[in-house]
């Protein structure tokens, strides 16, 4: 969208369904408005035919990890098959990768992928770049027209050119990368950097709990130091710190070097949602009941369910034997049925025995205190992960619970 202010693009992808919701004006991702969309000259298909003949191709697929935590480049590499087919050498165009993903995948897999397929030569027929996606999804503080754009190319041209074009959409500016594979190791570490902060506080809060401490109250105390850096607990999911920290450890493997720290802090957070479950449950005496849980997107005020981790939490307290639904303002119906096999429920059902609110929406957060008591029996349970319910005054028969 904000290319296409200053460019002919197109946006493909290979979803029809997708492409036909953005053509009716709407984005399930909520990040742009409808009217923003009637008004952009952004054109859209999902025919790889139409894609013939740019000057530059952005790749922007998902870069996920698979059941082993192994980096899976299958939708990588079948953009990259478009590309091939779509490029003519005479103009000799730029493939631009932002997919996140190790040092040395846009220079030594997709180029030379790029290569095999249509029997160019690099360099000479098209030429590579790399500018790591940065959107946080919900954020307009650091939106993409605000950020720093990091950019890489095989040489000077392509480096000029990536100037001129993502320039010309941030006032944030754009930093030249030393190399693709430098640029590409900065946003692996960006991610990893905050999964392992995050797996700090995660740790410091299991250790608390067991005195009795609330990790919200310690923070409290621990933020009036001028140096302290904000980190808060919880569920660690979605589509780039739960995985991109995965494609950094597996670099250092193959390397072999031991990713010990990487590694600890990736175990931690994925085993968050498991141990909030067990000691719900443990609160609860053990005994199993009904449950209700609060948010099952990644992350707060957004739709997207990709690598949430409240499904951990669903998926143990199931385990645990409790029937358990759940509630997201946000969470599209239909993708939850299909990829996780739940219903979502509205707030007006229950009671339940435990209510765990898992994610901070807006919704959630705006609910008065009897707003949230009805939802539970008497002497029912209240789980606040993220303690957006702290402020409330509860009945004294309800018990309350958090981090």
């Amino acid at each position: 969208m904000a290319l296409a202010r200053k460019f002919e693009v197109l946006g493909f992808d290979i979803d029809p369904n997708r492409i036909g919701e953005l053509r009716e004006d709407y984005d399930r991702t909520r990040e742009i408005g409808a009217d923003v969309l009637a008004a952009s000259r952004l054109k859209l298909t999902h025919n790889p035919g139409d894609c013939a003949g740019a000057d530059v191709y952005i790749v922007t697929v998902p870069t996920p990890v698979d059941q082993e935590n192994r980096p899976d480049l299958t939708a990588v590499l079948a953009a990259t098959r478009v590309v091939a087919e779509s490029i003519d050498p005479a103009l000799r165009p730029t493939v631009v990768y932002e997919s996140t993903v190790y040092p040395g995948v846009t220079e030594d897999v997709c180029g030379p992928e790029i290569e095999r397929l249509s029997g160019l030569t690099r360099g000479r027929d098209f030429r590579l770049g790399y500018s790591p996606e940065r959107i946080n999804p919900g954020d307009r503080a650091h939106s993409i027209d605000k950020i720093t754009k990091v950019i890489a190319g095989e040489d000077e041209e392509v480096l000029d050119q990536l100037a001129t074009i993502y320039g010309s959409v941030t006032s944030g500016g754009v930093f030249r990368a030393a190399s693709i594979k430098a640029a590409e190791a900065a946003k692996a570490i960006e991610n990893a950097q905050r999964d392992i902060n995050i797996a700090f506080m995660n740790e410091v809060t299991q250790i608390f709990s067991k005195i009795g401490v609330s990790i919200w109250d310690v923070l409290a105390a621990s933020r009036t130091k001028w140096n302290f850096l904000p980190f808060e607990p919880g569920l660690v999911g979605g589509h780039c710190i739960g995985v991109d920290p995965y494609y950094l450890s597996h670099l250092a493997q193959q390397l072999g070097h031991d990713p010990q720290v990487i590694l600890a802090g990736r175990g931690t957070n994925d085993g968050m949602g498991a141990w909030i479950a067990d000691r719900l449950h443990e609160r609860r005496g053990g005994q199993a009941g009904s449950a209700l849980v609060l948010g099952v997107t990644f992350k707060e005020n957004v739709p997207d369910l990709r690598n949430s981790r409240s499904f951990d939490v669903v998926e143990r307290l199931v385990e645990l034997g409790y029937s358990v639904d759940v509630s997201d303002p946000l969470a599209d119906p239909d993708e939850l049925r299909r990829e996780h096999d739940l219903e979502l429920k509205v707030l007006d059902g229950g009671p339940y025995d435990l209510v765990v609110g898992a994610v901070p929406h807006e919704a959630f957060c705006e609910l008065t205190a009897d707003q949230v008591e009805r939802l539970l029996k008497p002497c029912g349970l209240l789980a606040d992960i993220k303690g957006m319910w702290r402020d409330r005054e509860f009945s004294s028969s309800l018990t309350r619970w958090s981090l």
